[in-house]
Formats: structure tokens, sequence, C-alpha cells
């Protein structure tokens, strides 16, 4: 009895996974073709988020943030929770700038946290630096 409730059990948390990862990769998607659409390169990161044990996927909505990294500045755009959905490549500042402008003025808010979850770092928002 034990052995058949502990089967159940991990079956409903891979269950939950994947379930997660599927709507979660629809999101992120459609955030990698926003990205796109502004900076002509748009790459999917996560498609899920783990909070308490749990899986989910990523959030419906998008905010965007700029964070460096050490090729230059890299555009997220991130679910309210700051777990990223798509990315630009690396760029040089002033196109980080071009592209981060642009995806505000399409509509997409400014993620206004310090740190945005990008794999599995966190990462510190740099936008405000950058675009002063």
């Amino acid at each position: 009895m034990l052995r058949w409730l502990l089967y159940h059990l991990r079956m409903k948390i891979v269950m939950q996974y994947f379930q997660a990862v599927q709507e979660g990769k629809q999101r992120s998607s459609k955030s990698q073709m926003k990205m796109f659409e502004a900076a002509g390169f748009g790459m999917l990161t996560l498609t899920t988020k783990k909070i308490d044990g749990k899986f989910y996927p990523v959030g419906e909505e998008d905010f965007v943030a700029v964070i460096n990294s050490p090729d230059g500045y890299v555009v997220i755009l991130a679910d309210k929770d700051g777990f990223t959905k798509a990315q630009s490549k690396s760029l040089e500042k002033e196109q980080a700038i071009l592209i981060y402008k642009k995806l505000r003025d399409s509509g997409i808010l400014e993620y206004t946290e310090n740190e945005i979850q990008i794999w599995s770092e966190k990462r510190p928002t740099v936008q405000n630096k950058i675009s002063g």
C-alpha cells in the first residue's frame, strides 16, 4: 500500500512538472517572438519556475529588463516574479538601450525589481543604470 501511494505521488509530481513545461513553453515562445520582433534575435530561456518545491509555468505577463553579462548587455523579458522567458543576444550598451526602449514603447512595462532569475542564478537588473 505504501509503495503504491509513493508511486502515485511521484507520478503526480511528474505530471505537474510536464503540464507546467507545456504551458510555460507556450508563454515563453510568445515572449521570444516579441524579443525577435524588437531585436532581430530572441532566445527562449525558462519555461517553468519552482516555488516552494512545486513547478509552475512562467507567468503570462511580460516585463522588460537589462542585465550585464560577461559579453555585454542582455535584454530580458521576464514574468512578474522575475523568471526570464526570453532574451536577446549579448549587445553593446547602446544597442541594449535601443531594444529596451523599443520594447517599452510597444507597451511592455519595466521590470522594476533589482534582480531577475535566469537559468539557475539571480542577476541584477541594470536598465536604470545604463539608460540614465
